[in-house]
């Protein structure tokens, strides 16, 4: 299940909230540094893990979602299971550390 895919705030609900497994979101913004940072580290945790969802988030695309889910900086992580969000991580994380992270839902 390799890729992270980006969607929108329509696609949301489909995506995330309605799905049968894990999610992991990646609330990113073009200009900040270390959502480009944390964007790699991702792609080989969804190339390692096909039990986890990957999907980012634009977070100036989506201030309803910010402000649904009380996010205040980027880069912000969600972890969903069976649409429930279960986990939340600010910041930039090492592989070892997000891959602690999805393990916890």
């Amino acid at each position: 299940m390799a890729n992270v895919k980006t969607i929108s705030a329509e696609e949301f609900k489909n995506e995330v909230t309605g799905f049968e497994g894990k999610v992991l979101v990646d609330f990113y913004a073009d200009w900040c540094g270390p959502c480009k940072m944390v964007a790699p580290i991702l792609e080989q945790l969804s190339a390692k893990r096909d039990d986890v969802k990957i999907v980012k988030v634009d977070a100036d695309a989506s201030p309803e979602l910010m402000s649904e889910y009380g996010i205040r900086g980027i880069p912000t992580l969600l972890l969903f299971n069976q649409g429930q969000k279960v986990a939340t991580k600010v910041g930039a994380l090492p592989l070892t550390q997000l891959e602690a992270f999805v393990e916890q839902a």
